[in-house]
């Protein structure tokens, strides 16, 4: 009789600082349904990863779960998966975190649930060449990536029955590929089409294994699962179906398996992640172009050309999302600090390297704009708890200036006791950073608009009539979430619009007289000047870079650039002269002087944007604006405040409270910064930010210019 072992690995995971009722619905849609279908099945024996911030929270609120997870791994029903605590991608984030992370969940095993993990949950499968040393020295003996990965070098799905040796630096490492079409029959197709298709690879001598490794939020959280997997029972049927067909068909944990039988050869793997991810990380045209390609081949490739066909690599998502790559380079940062300090701070930084942030394609990552801030909190946090270790106490504050972000050109950077400030003179002269001590809360932390390519889905669906939509399940089938296009709300039925450059603080813009807040925020207001991208000259102010001072920084920034008039282009000069105290409080001033250096008049509006993080996104009650004459409302409105002395805005949940105050009264409009991004749950319109514009009529003859001085303090 021809036999065959079948591999289940379950992933269950949460971000760091993902909502409470988040987890709680995980936990009662997913984790509960799974493991009380292991304790009804005990035959079935399978291998289970959870991430440290999911352990975290079933230690503090489910600890019965624990229990009962512990029971199943006691009787060897279960095989525990180590990884990073807070699942990073391995190769992004320094050797050392890498170790400790591993570390510390290896460790939280054993101690907790009694389980000596051999195997490693890989976030993302993100596979760099240099892993088997790293993995190697931390105890690991055998991990899973994707079958693209082994596809990459020439294998095809009938070679997968098994794992591969590999190697680096002399370090072994055992490497199972997970099956794409299993992951795309469980639990979309009929039960008895599953079972069909392993049992097409069983063979006669049994010693192969067919290996799926999932989401365990799959079964349950994903669109329509909890009623197909649980309420409708094909989970259940699934499980009998396993035990009825024990005969043949083995579950066998991955590291029992890879103890029991011999490697099927040896293979050295490149740089990779599975399919969609490695789509995802490329530019947006080039991604749409491999999108339609890879489906016009799944419909006829006689010759198997989809094989060869690969996507990019990971780590472009550092270039294709320049906030990704603030995000990355200040966690190298803080790691520095954190080594200097003896390891003060590290649990904090080993959070913010958790990697839903640090990407983007169907789920949100780094559109999520609570994740995002979390990830910077814990970064501000670990970078404070470092130096408090090295002894900067008090009033202090050091500058610096250096290519922080790695694109070739010096960033200024300014650190001080109560807070960060970072300048851009490349990139508008903007404040792209602004951290907070207390509470620790990066300010500036917004996302630009940008094309991403499941707006042409959007596009595509936006022409269609409304209520008319593309249906690709199978029969009474739930679809796929890579299937189709779907809505989370009839807000999002609107397109797109999209920005010039990156959606920072102190940012310099010349409107149209005429210019409106609510054309502004549709994107409809044309942009008259080249200052918002454009490179500022920048002056520090104070003692030598790198030396500690007290007291109050005064650097300066100015831009000769040009505005687009009736007549003309019109040359001006822009200066924007800040003072900020980081030594004593959070604040900064700016006196911006606006001059006429052409030789014809000018007028326009001229007006200085702000994007401000504070999580006040779906009418959040914590969140708040207001101003004279207008009592609180909430953050995520749009509109024109009028000619205003002060804005009150802030967030009680997060204890961030500022207020913009103006020297002599202008203009001030409102909108919130909101992305239509992708999530498993369809389009949806996302908060990233609240806008605000200071915004001055300007008259200018030749030579005249003209002020605008406002001040930000943090209370």
């Amino acid at each position: 009789m021809n036999r065959l072992h079948l591999g289940l690995a379950f992933h269950n995971h949460q971000p760091v600082g993902n909502f409470p009722w988040v987890f709680e619905e995980a936990y009662q849609k997913a984790y509960v349904p799974m493991l009380e279908a292991l304790e009804r099945h005990p035959a079935l024996r399978f291998s289970l990863h959870y991430t440290g911030p999911l352990l975290d929270w079933l230690r503090d609120n489910r600890p019965d779960f624990l229990i009962r997870l512990a029971a199943l791994i006691g009787r060897g029903q279960v095989e525990m998966m180590t990884g990073g605590y807070y699942e990073p991608i391995l190769p992004a984030i320094p050797e050392a975190d890498q170790l400790g992370q591993i570390a510390k969940m290896t460790g939280v095993l054993e101690r907790e649930l009694g389980s000596h993990p051999t195997g490693l949950w890989l976030a993302e499968r993100v596979w760099e060449p240099h892993l088997p040393a790293i993995l190697a020295r931390a105890g690991v003996e055998w991990t899973i990536v994707d079958d693209t990965h082994f596809k990459t070098i020439g294998l095809d799905d009938a070679d997968l029955l098994g794992y591969y040796l590999t190697e680096e630096q002399g370090y072994p490492l055992k490497v199972f590929g997970t099956s794409k079409q299993m992951r795309y029959l469980i639990p979309w197709r009929d039960v008895d089409e599953v079972i069909g298709w392993l049992r097409e690879q069983a063979t006669e001598g049994g010693d192969r294994i067919a290996v799926m490794g999932d989401d365990g939020e799959k079964f349950g959280m994903w669109p329509e699962t909890f009623e197909h997997c649980w309420q409708k029972g094909w989970m259940e049927r699934f499980f009998k179906a396993l035990e009825q067909e024990q005969e043949w068909l083995v579950t066998t944990p991955l590291g029992e398996f890879a103890r029991r039988y011999p490697p099927l050869g040896r293979a050295y793997l490149p740089t990779a992640s599975y399919a969609e991810m490695l789509q995802w990380a490329m530019p947006t045209g080039k991604c749409a172009q491999l999108e339609d390609l890879s489906h016009r081949l799944e419909q006829d490739d006689p010759e198997g050309i989809l094989a060869f066909l690969r996507g990019g690599f990971w780590r472009h998502f550092l270039v294709k999302y320049e906030e990704i790559n603030h995000m990355h380079k200040k966690m190298w940062r803080v790691h520095r600090l954190v080594q200097e300090a003896g390891g003060a701070g590290q649990d904090a930084l080993w959070k913010a390297q958790c990697n839903c942030a640090y990407w983007h394609g169907v789920f949100g990552g780094i559109y999520l704009a609570d994740v995002r801030a979390t990830n910077y909190r814990n970064l501000v946090t670990a970078e404070t708890e470092a130096y408090a270790a090295l002894g900067n106490h008090g009033d202090w504050w050091r500058y610096d200036l250096a290519d922080y972000d790695l694109d070739g050109q010096a960033e200024f950077l300014i650190e001080g006791d109560a807070a960060d400030f970072y300048l851009d003179p490349e990139r508008g002269g903007g404040l792209y950073e602004w951290d907070l001590r207390q509470p620790p809360y990066n300010i500036a932390s917004s996302l630009a608009r940008r094309p991403e390519v499941y707006h042409r889905a959007l596009e595509e669906a936006l022409a269609r009539p409304e209520g008319v939509t593309e249906e690709s399940g199978h029969g009474d089938q739930p679809r796929n979430i890579h299937d189709g296009v779907r809505f989370r709300s009839p807000e999002a039925r609107v397109r797109p619009v999209y920005d010039p450059g990156l959606k920072a603080c102190l940012l310099d813009h010349f409107l149209p007289p005429d210019a409106t807040a609510g054309a502004f925020a549709a994107g409809q207001c044309p942009e008259l000047g080249d200052f918002t991208t454009g490179r500022y000259e920048c002056v520090p102010d104070g003692d030598s870079v790198g030396t500690p001072g007290s007291g109050s920084l005064r650097p300066a920034l100015w831009r000769d650039g040009t505005v687009r008039t009736a007549s003309g282009d019109c040359p001006v000069r822009v200066e924007k002269a800040l003072v900020l105290r980081p030594s004593q409080n959070s604040g900064l001033s700016i006196t911006y002087n606006i001059i006429n250096i052409g030789q014809a008049p000018l007028e326009a509006l001229f007006a200085s944007e702000w994007n401000l993080n504070l999580l006040g996104g779906g009418r959040n009650p914590a969140a708040y604006l207001s101003a004279p004459g207008i009592e609180e409302e909430r953050l995520d409105a749009t509109g024109d405040l009028g000619e205003v002395a002060w804005v009150a805005l802030g967030n009680r949940g997060l204890g961030v409270h500022l207020r913009l105050e103006l020297e002599s009264p202008a203009r001030v409009w409102r909108a919130p910064l909101e992305t239509l991004s992708n999530s498993e749950g369809g389009i949806e319109k996302t908060y990233q930010a609240t806008t605000l514009m200071v915004v001055q009529p300007l008259r200018l003859a030749p030579g005249e210019s003209q002020e605008l001085r406002l001040r930000w303090v943090v209370g």
